[in-house]
């Protein structure tokens, strides 16, 4: 069934789980997104980002991710992640997206509520929910979001008081905060400010997200939610398990495509339903 983030975040954020957000740009990993959450009756949060696009086009996706959440037999959230323009974010809406993730995290604190709170109105009369940002998450190297670095993360780290305000004056259902986290594939192992995570989420009454989450610790993951986290963004896990899946196909001598699909939809899945377990989402359909 197709929801928004409110009626899946809102039960994880008071249970003290999470629910994972898997991108898709095929449909052979939602194929593998669909069948994790059904086997294991988890809801889940399904769709693409804007850097994604070249990969998978916004229009195009919609035809299946929309179709596939309807009738699906446990909730899905069909999500833009890191929208970067405005176009973008109403074309989502229109095409059926039930939440969007407006990212104004690079501009000045006053525009990015600006910019958010504008758009957080006009999705709310879709009907759909807006995720924002506050602080900065970076970038590992060669991650689909590209290749800044940072000198100093914890400079971009989100202010607790000031996620607040942020709340207050944007009317978001969602806030993504940067605590120690980066997009893309890890060479070094993370550290994250837990304590941050615990004060932000008392100082707001919305779920949090923890983006970045490739590659982190079973422990990290499991004390980020207890700590406040509902919502937890995966891509390259499962990107890399397709292609995995892919691999195999070859060496058990599959050379077509079509005998190779079911071999990635099958190392997705496995991914995913890892993670569902791991987030605690199994069987709160």
């Amino acid at each position: 069934m197709l929801v928004n983030l409110n009626e899946i975040l809102l039960p994880a954020k008071k249970k003290k789980y999470a629910v994972g957000l898997f991108n898709s740009v095929n449909l052979e990993l939602a194929r593998g997104i669909i069948q994790a959450a059904e086997e294991t009756g988890s809801p889940v949060i399904m769709g693409t980002a804007e850097v994604l696009l070249p990969y998978g086009p916004l229009e195009e996706l919609s035809y299946f991710l929309v179709p596939m959440a309807k009738k699906a037999k446990v909730p899905v959230v069909i999500h833009y992640d890191h929208g970067l323009t405005f176009e973008k974010c109403i074309q989502a809406l229109k095409l059926g997206f039930t939440s969007i993730m407006y990212d104004c995290s690079t501009d000045t604190y006053e525009e990015n509520v600006r910019k958010v709170k504008e758009l957080t109105y006009i999705a709310h009369q879709f009907g759909a929910t807006v995720e924002g940002e506050l602080g900065h998450v970076g970038d590992n190297e060669g991650s689909a979001e590209g290749d800044s670095h940072l000198s100093d993360p914890s400079a971009f780290y989100t202010d607790p008081e000031q996620a607040k305000d942020y709340v207050n004056q944007t009317k978001i259902d969602a806030l993504a905060i940067a605590v120690g986290t980066a997009h893309g594939a890890y060479k070094f192992k993370p550290k994250l400010d837990f304590d941050r995570i615990s004060a932000i989420s008392n100082s707001v009454d919305i779920p949090l997200v923890l983006h970045g989450g490739s590659g982190l610790s079973d422990d990290d993951f499991k004390m980020a939610i207890q700590r406040g986290i509902s919502k937890v963004n995966i891509f390259t896990d499962i990107n890399d398990a397709s292609a995995i899946g892919a691999q195999n196909a070859f060496a058990d001598g599959k050379k077509c495509l079509t005998d190779m699909i079911p071999y990635e939809v099958e190392a997705i899945k496995k991914a995913v339903i890892s993670k569902m377990k791991l987030f605690d989402s199994v069987g709160r359909r």
